[in-house]
């Protein structure tokens, strides 16, 4: 093994394709479902026990950490969905290519920020 062989340690010096952020994100997206998912079946849990317990937690609800946390959660399903359905795309043999796969990434990070913006207003 050559251990006299250059390292580059500078994370700002390294061009990162758009194709690589997408799956990256699409990484992150996950973990962050896996963390948020039983936050939102508690919050379900709570809305079908009763009437109080719905009004208890449309009241936790108005506070803006908590509003930060549910459109996070959303937007991180949002983007892990839309990714997803790239993935299936490209699994049936469409849109393997170079170019279209950094076309595909580009829209899914667009669709993503479109949805983003979408749940950010219907949580606010």
């Amino acid at each position: 093994m050559n251990t006299q062989r250059p390292v580059n340690l500078d994370l700002t010096t390294i061009k990162m394709p758009v194709m690589a952020i997408s799956s990256i994100l699409h990484r992150i997206s996950g973990v962050v479902l896996f963390l948020g998912l039983p936050v939102l079946l508690y919050m379900l849990q709570e809305t079908l026990a009763s009437e109080a317990r719905f009004e208890t937690l449309k009241q936790c609800l108005t506070a803006p950490w908590a509003k930060f946390g549910l459109w996070a959660i959303l937007t991180a399903l949002c983007y892990h969905l839309i990714a997803g359905v790239r993935h299936l795309v490209m699994d049936l043999g469409h849109a393997e290519s170079l170019s279209a796969g950094r076309q595909t990434s580009i829209a899914v990070i667009a669709l993503s920020l479109l949805a983003a913006i979408g749940v950010g207003v219907v949580v606010w």
